[in-house]
């Protein structure tokens, strides 16, 4: 145990009593690191020295520190960037600017509760600064993606031993914020089977009318981007998804492969799917011929006509620019894997066969996610009550 001194009388008259404790090494430095106890009495000196050796010896000491959250959170993006998407982490790195601007100077061990509650009133009253006027609030969605950032970064630290207990972990944005910006902008339904008709119905002479087909199959831009011809079989009618081709902050384009391995997946081509492919093939040979020494041979199937592979942007400027055209109602590119899982289900195809399609390895992910049925699908089933009320006594 470390030895107690007796310390002298203090200006007051008034007699303490000091120890010094090994806590162990930083972790992160490997440095030794002692912690000076002062009390009162000689009594309660032991008392914190014998706390100490228990948090020690389980492993839940938490020794006093002066990091910073905007120090903190620094690791902690660096801890998650193994882990995730480049695109998710610049996400996260994004979300996390609120909170290094109201909060980042504090010492992370002096964040409390009351912080993180002003913090999250601040986030729907003040955070705004682009994008309308600066000084006003963020929708609370985007708020609750700044506030669960925050969240996840401090239980980390939790798991650290850095601090004793999250902050956030109970707070989070008011009821009312959340519903009036669910009133305020109601979620955005995919195409049904009527727009999705008529979509490629105006795009048929389209010269991306593959990689339109394909979007309307299901496939994430990244992985239509990412499309190699040596993925296809066209004889047997198969697509192998196997690389994707992605882009962070609509500028660096980013190839790998799929995040998950349910992402690697062969799907069958529909018949009108494996023509515009081939058709699309044989426009591509002429374009290689016509532009000679000038065409880049990428092995990519979609490129412009130059053979350059074509980016997500690039693939989601051209979509709008055909949804505008033909005067159909706008919704994210993305939605298309929605609209096409959607359609699925709705014909009946099993949910386990409509994940594997989706390259979800949990099929509880497709069932919350991407299956949004309309009016209309909820309509071609609403002949069951239609049966039972239409009873004669």
């Amino acid at each position: 145990m470390a030895t107690i001194k007796k310390l002298p009388p203090n200006k007051a008259g008034k007699i303490r009593y000091r120890a010094v404790v090994d806590i162990g090494d930083d972790p992160e430095t490997g440095k030794r690191r002692q912690l000076t106890i002062t009390r009162n009495t000689s009594a309660e000196v032991k008392a914190e020295i014998n706390r100490i050796a228990h948090e020690r010896n389980t492993g839940s000491l938490v020794a006093p520190s002066k990091l910073t959250l905007d120090t903190w959170l620094d690791t902690w993006l660096e801890r998650r960037a193994p882990d995730v998407e480049a695109s998710t982490l610049n996400g996260y790195r994004n979300a996390l600017t609120h909170a290094r601007a109201r909060l980042g100077h504090l010492a992370l061990q002096d964040i409390t509760e009351d912080h993180v509650i002003a913090f999250a009133s601040w986030l729907l009253m003040g955070a705004r600064r682009r994008g309308g006027t600066p000084g006003t609030g963020l929708r609370a969605s985007s708020a609750a993606g700044a506030l669960q950032r925050l969240r996840d970064a401090l239980e980390y630290a939790t798991v650290r031993n850095l601090i004793n207990a999250n902050p956030a972990r109970f707070v989070h944005l008011p009821k009312m914020a959340v519903n009036a910006d669910r009133d305020a902008h109601p979620p955005v339904l995919p195409w049904n089977e009527t727009e999705i008709r008529a979509f490629l119905a105006g795009v048929r002479e389209d010269r991306l009318y593959a990689p339109f087909l394909l979007t309307m199959m299901g496939l994430r831009p990244a992985e239509v981007a990412g499309l190699r011809w040596a993925d296809i079989d066209l004889d047997a009618g198969t697509l192998s998804i196997i690389n994707t081709r992605t882009m962070v902050g609509n500028a660096v384009t980013i190839e790998k492969k799929p995040k998950t391995q349910a992402g690697v997946r062969t799907l069958p081509l529909p018949e009108p799917v494996r023509r515009a492919l081939m058709a699309f093939q044989l426009a591509q040979s002429t374009e290689r011929h016509d532009a000679g020494e000038a065409y880049t041979l990428s092995g990519y199937m979609f490129t412009d006509e130059l053979g350059v592979p074509l980016t997500t942007r690039q693939l989601r400027y051209q979509t709008y620019k055909a949804v505008d055209r033909l005067g159909l109602r706008r919704v994210r590119l993305y939605d298309a894997r929605a609209a096409c899982l959607t359609l699925l289900a709705v014909s009946g195809v099993p949910d386990i066969v409509i994940a594997a399609w989706a390259g979800h390895a949990a099929v509880e992910v497709t069932k919350k996610h991407y299956l949004k049925p309309g009016v209309e699908a909820l309509r071609q089933h609403s002949g069951a009550l239609a049966e039972v009320f239409s009873f004669k006594m």
